[in-house]
């Protein structure tokens, strides 16, 4: 059993699967970070609003 899941592993899919998902939520939290320190600090200046859950 332990040698066909290495089969398995070792065909590279597996692989390329884990990195995508791992870049994927990596690149998620970035994304997050960036709006919530850069880009909403900013709209909510040119809008005059300290929180705009309040408009």
């Amino acid at each position: 059993m332990f040698k066909e899941f290495k089969t398995f592993i070792s065909k590279g899919n597996v692989f390329d699967l884990a990195v995508g998902i791992i870049i994927g939520g990596v690149f998620g939290k970035i994304v997050a970070s960036f709006v919530g320190d850069i880009f909403m600090p900013l709209i909510s200046l040119l809008l005059g609003k300290k929180y705009l859950s309040d408009m």
